[in-house]
């Protein structure tokens, strides 16, 4: 049966927006020229970063959803959403080859009336620039006349809430309860797009153009990557000082005007990478430093792992060192820029036998090779020199294992205070 809607690139992203409209209704197809994750669709198989279980993936295919790599189905659509990965490139600006080569296998089967969204993060100027040349010069046809185009920013925030899931009585419900920023080509195009959204999202946020649709997203991330920066930097001074910053942070969010709170940690990960460079525009200074600042903390919370050991007559070399969450977000699998690899190979460095233990995470490999994982917690405290609590998973008991842990070094800032030295 042919598809409604077509979303290209069954990623983090891409993923959960096909289940939002499966959900909702609409006659979707996910398109992605990699056989693994089709493969692994069709066979009701959850992704391996965990935003979606088996049974959301098999709820998605009772409902009419289906995963191809065939691009003869994108002309097939009404509506076709680019999710297009966009990882950073050597020289820091954002790489724009998978979204380039999805516009082109769209292009060569676009047909008229068809309304194409970009979601991917891409630099101000990309949907009215390369997006609608590959376009136009594929198909024939003209951008706000013949067809619709339009940018929306990805909003999803993995774990908070199932991404997906629709509810139309309820306004925190996955994507329905966030607002939905939209820039058309031209106004015909906002509202088209405005259509399409509005049939799973409860507010549009209608902005002038792409570009600026585009600098929001630029916005939200670089506005997420300085504040962690700001109390990355209060979390060093703080321990140099003696001060609790985390009694500080609890103090300060109690203002109910011009402040918001972000809290320190052992790096940053996640998707959403800070943005400093736009090609040949000027970098954005305060992210460049942000930038330092968070790549930094790695390597912070190694010196303090084997500062906290010399205090207590051990040496690095040869300690037993237990790490305690290795994904980037609490309660999820993905461990997309997840700084315990980092902190792993440092450590390995310093000559400490490295192990790990994590409920979301069966196996770990680091410098190709595996890092023993532990199956029980309590047990693997005991026997550790040291444990060092990088995610807080919710099935952790930090109180028990406070009380077991030979010497807990936290940096969430999650045990109470006095039970653990933290970051």
């Amino acid at each position: 049966m042919p598809a409604d809607l077509a979303v290209i690139g069954l990623g983090h992203h891409g993923l959960p927006l096909a289940q939002a409209a499966t959900a909702a209704g609409i006659a979707t197809v996910g398109f992605d020229t990699d056989p693994r994750p089709v493969a692994e669709l069709a066979a009701g198989r959850p992704p391996v970063d965990g935003s979606l279980t088996a049974s959301e993936i098999r709820r998605m295919l009772s409902a009419g959803f289906r995963a191809t790599t065939s691009p003869v189905e994108l002309g097939r659509v009404r509506t076709a959403v680019l999710c297009a990965p966009t990882p950073l490139s050597p020289d820091g600006t954002l790489d724009l080859t998978a979204v380039t080569d999805a516009a082109r296998a769209l292009a060569a089967r676009l047909r008229p009336h068809t309304t194409v969204l970009l979601e991917s993060p891409v630099p101000p100027g990309t949907t009215e620039g390369v997006l609608r040349e590959l376009l136009e010069t594929g198909s024939g046809l003209r951008a706000g006349r013949d067809f619709h185009l339009a940018y929306s920013p990805d909003r999803l925030d993995p774990g908070r809430f199932d991404p997906g899931r629709f509810d139309p009585h309820s306004r925190l419900s996955g994507l329905a309860g966030t607002p939905k920023v939209i820039g058309g080509l031209t106004s015909a195009c906002t509202e088209s797009a405005a259509a399409f959204y509005g049939r799973f999202t409860d507010k549009v946020v209608r902005a002038r153009g792409p570009r600026e649709a585009e600098t929001v997203k630029l916005l939200e991330t670089n506005f997420r990557h300085v504040n962690i920066a700001l109390v990355n930097e209060m979390a060093v001074l703080c321990h140099e000082l003696g001060v609790d910053l985390w009694d500080v942070i609890r103090c300060a969010e109690t203002k109910p005007f011009g402040f918001h709170a972000f809290r320190p940690g052992p790096g940053v990960g996640g998707h959403g990478f800070p943005v400093e460079r736009l090609g040949t525009h000027r970098p954005l200074r305060l992210v460049e430093l942000a930038g330092q600042v968070n790549q930094r903390m790695p390597q912070y919370v190694v010196q303090r792992a084997a500062t906290l050991l010399n205090e207590h007559g051990k040496s690095a070399r040869g300690a037993r060192i237990l790490l305690l969450g290795i994904t980037y977000k609490p309660d999820l699998a993905d461990r997309e820029g997840a700084p315990a690899d980092e902190i792993a190979h440092r450590l390995m460095d310093l000559g400490a036998a490295v192990s790990f233990h994590d409920p979301h995470v069966p196996d770990w490999r680091v410098r190709d090779l595996p890092v023993p994982r532990a199956d029980s917690l309590y047990e693997a405290a005991a026997h550790a020199d040291l444990t060092i609590l990088l995610q807080h998973h919710r099935v952790y008991d930090l109180q028990g294992l406070a009380v077991k842990a030979q010497l807990l070094l936290d940096t969430r800032g999650a045990t109470p205070a006095g039970t653990a030295h933290r970051l």
